[in-house]
This record gives structure tokens, C-alpha cells and sequence, in this order.
């Protein structure tokens, strides 16, 4: 499995609270932030969480 990049590309404001901690758990904290996270089951499943939040894409490596 490929790495997974994740980009932040909502605001959390006035988002559930449970949101909010998942975003910052995927460590995004603002509009445009970029992570790379390893393709686990735990990792899509945050990602499933807040899908309407951020953006996602798989990296070559």
C-alpha cells in the first residue's frame, strides 16, 4: 500500500467537536496543511471521519 497524502481543505469551525480532534489527531491544524500517513485501517478510518474536510491522495514511494 501506498502512503496516503491528507490536505486540510475546510475550516473546523463550527464543525462537532469529535471533528475537530480528529483533524488535529491527522496532524492538520490549518486550510492547506499537508500530511503523509502510512495506509492503515486506523488512518482511513479518521479519514472516513472528517472526508469533508480534507483531500486525499495517493503518493508514489
Amino acid at each position: 500500500m501506498s502512503p496516503l497524502k491528507v490536505t486540510q481543505t475546510k475550516s473546523v469551525i463550527g464543525s462537532l467537536e469529535n471533528h475537530k480532534r480528529t483533524v488535529r489527531a491527522l496532524g492538520l491544524k490549518r486550510i492547506r496543511d499537508e500530511k503523509v500517513h502510512a495506509d492503515t485501517p486506523q488512518i482511513r478510518g479518521m479519514i472516513h471521519k472528517v472526508r469533508h474536510l480534507v483531500r486525499v491522495e495517493e503518493v508514489d514511494g
